[in-house]
């Protein structure tokens, strides 16, 4: 099973268990740090994510994977808050955050930068809209490596 197939299995089978903990299943990744390889499991809730929160869900999905075993080689298992400087994954994160200010990692330079930091105005499935200063900025959604919510507190 690819990567992707293994994360879209386990994201139909554990955005129920997070629901019915009344929280959302913000995000899952697979990665390989160094040796060792990490389930990751990012919840969120309008009421913030508590540790006892994390700790009841990861029970939850431990349980599911223990049953299913969907994961041939040896893990650990994570499950947290995405954070205040969140990555902005999906259209719904997006929509969630119109007026928030956001960063924009690109691939290659547009006009010499890398970079760009302003309020999330619009976007489609093409591009992304943001306010820089006074001016709004459009960059093609190829362009982008990353997009981070500018956490304030």
């Amino acid at each position: 099973m690819s990567k992707h197939s293994l994360i879209e299995n386990l994201k139909k089978q554990i955005e129920p268990i997070a629901e019915g903990l009344d929280y959302e299943l913000y995000h899952i990744e697979f990665v390989k740090e160094g040796k060792e390889n990490y389930l990751r499991i990012y919840i969120d809730s309008e009421n913030g994510v508590s540790l006892e929160g994390c700790e009841k869900v990861s029970r939850a999905v431990s349980e599911l994977l223990d049953d299913i075993d969907p994961i041939q080689e040896s893990y650990y298992l994570e499950v947290s808050s995405p954070g205040i400087d969140r990555v902005l994954y999906t259209d719904k994160h997006l929509q969630k955050y119109k007026g928030y200010n956001i960063v924009l990692n690109l691939y290659s330079p547009i006009d010499k930068k890398k970079k760009y930091e302003g309020e999330l105005v619009d976007f489609n499935e093409n591009e992304i809209n943001i306010k820089v200063e006074e001016n709004i900025v459009t960059i093609p959604r190829e362009k982008i490596s990353k997009t981070t919510l500018k956490g304030e507190l």
